[in-house]
């Protein structure tokens, strides 16, 4: 495989612009992680620790990912531990990321499983 394609859910949509008005570097930051973080591990095979396999949501369609170093340039001086979490779906055979959700860990502990089930019941 050489190329993803890159999808988002309605919820993901409301949630990036919702976050962009306070982090506003946060779109130029996710083609960033596309490249530096989710292609090097799903195209290129190399694993940076950027991100991390969901368990207990496995199914054969998809596997399910939490991108932890997310570099946010808009939160000065932390680098990649700026808090902002990337949940998305691999849907290897087709070659294909869907966006779930995005969040800033101060706001909220962990991901929606919500979110995550919503999905799962749009591509059953």
């Amino acid at each position: 495989m050489t190329k993803l394609e890159y999808g988002e859910t309605p919820e993901f949509s409301h949630l990036m612009k919702r976050l962009t008005r306070r982090f506003r570097s946060l779109p130029e930051d996710l083609e960033t992680v596309k490249k530096a973080a989710i292609e090097l591990l799903h195209v290129q095979g190399i694993d940076n620790k950027s991100c991390y396999k969901l368990q207990g949501h496995e199914n054969q369609r998809c596997e399910f990912y939490k991108v932890k170093k997310f570099a946010c340039k808009a939160l000065k001086g932390k680098g990649i531990q700026s808090g902002i979490r990337l949940i998305y779906a691999y849907h290897r055979d087709q070659g294909l990321i869907v966006f779930i959700e995005i969040y800033y860990k101060g706001d909220q502990k962990n991901e929606s499983l919500t979110l995550i089930e919503k999905y799962l019941s749009r591509i059953a």
